[in-house]
């Protein structure tokens, strides 16, 4: 990856994080940087509509912030019900999808 990252003019840490699959929002400048590199040739395939792709992300991280809701609730002896939290996380996933891009996408 040393070798790799010099050829492509990166940081040894971004090629290991993209290598990984632990850096899933690289810059395309940065993965074919890396594919440069390699001297392998990238073909784009549609796997999802860009629709479906911000709903699965919303739905991660309204789960991920519902989660952390439950586990404050559960410090206090009050586990929200696990229909309410199916709800919540709707809720958050709705309001994710209306909002901005840097909110539905940053960690």
């Amino acid at each position: 990856m040393r070798i790799v990252a010099e050829k492509s003019g990166l940081g040894l840490r971004t090629v290991q994080r993209v290598l990984s699959g632990e850096e899933l929002t690289a810059k395309l400048t940065t993965v074919l940087s890396i594919a440069e590199a390699l001297r392998v040739e990238l073909q784009p395939i549609e796997v999802a509509s860009s629709h479906s792709v911000r709903q699965q992300q919303a739905k991660r991280k309204a789960a991920k912030l519902a989660a952390m809701v439950q586990a404050t609730s559960a410090l206090e002896a009050q586990a929200v019900p696990e229909k309410a939290l199916r709800e919540i996380e709707e809720q958050i996933a709705s309001q994710l999808i209306q909002g901005s891009r840097r909110q539905l996408w940053s960690s």
